[in-house]
């Protein structure tokens, strides 16, 4: 719960006042912060839901139920403290007298995209890591490289304009910068990333669950 805004304080340290990374007029605390908390969500997510399979194992031999629930189980969970994350940033919307605006009521929509994602990659994680057990340890460095190929501590603005359309290939870079664009009165909605962005989770979803259900009855013999 605590985790991103105690990330957003060293960060804000370490690239707001050291490296001096921009933030598109935004406070950096808040900046950063807007996005460490998406992020938070997406690392906590996803390390439980990729593991949730062999991390249950004695269930899957002994009672059926629908196997999709041990990757949904932690996704579904971590979005209390997503919650509290959220009443965090409004705290700090306040005190750097951020207005709030009408566009806030859409901020439930990208976190139900997020939550998708994540449920997409998760089960094909999960399902690769009952026969490939590898994949806990390579985990941590492929989320810590996908955080910094996300616009989570600085913006897109900063990536050359002749590249940043390689941006819409990462889901999560449409998901933050609408976040922000919410958030931040003033800013351009990125409509281009948006629609990459849901397009390419509704793609991992198909594609992550047609694995999990085709690999779902050699998990207890594996296992």
């Amino acid at each position: 719960m605590l985790q991103p805004l105690v990330t957003m304080i060293v960060f804000t340290v370490l690239f707001g006042r050291i490296v001096k990374v921009p933030s598109d007029g935004i406070p950096y605390p808040l900046f950063s912060y807007s996005g460490l908390l998406l992020w938070t969500y997406f690392s906590v997510a996803l390390t439980g839901g990729a593991g949730s399979l062999v991390g249950n194992s004695n269930l899957i031999g002994k009672v059926y139920f629908p196997r999709e629930a041990l990757p949904a189980a932690p996704i579904l969970a971590a979005l209390v403290d997503l919650g509290v994350s959220i009443l965090l940033l409004f705290g700090l919307m306040i005190y750097y007298h951020a207005p709030f605006t009408w566009h806030l009521l859409f901020l439930p929509f990208l976190v139900v995209e997020l939550a998708v994602f994540v449920m997409a990659v998760s089960m094909a994680l999960a399902a690769v890591n009952v026969k490939y057990r590898d994949v806990k340890h390579a985990l941590p460095f492929v989320i810590q490289l996908w955080m910094f190929l996300s616009p989570v501590i600085y913006p897109t603005s900063m990536v050359p304009e002749r590249y940043r359309f390689l941006l819409a290939f990462n889901p999560l870079t449409g998901i933050i910068e609408t976040w922000r664009d919410c958030i931040f009165p003033g800013r351009t909605m990125n409509w281009f990333l948006l629609e990459a962005s849901l397009a390419i989770t509704v793609l991992v979803l198909f594609l992550g669950a047609s694995y999990f259900k085709s690999t779902e009855r050699a998990f207890a013999d594996i296992i």
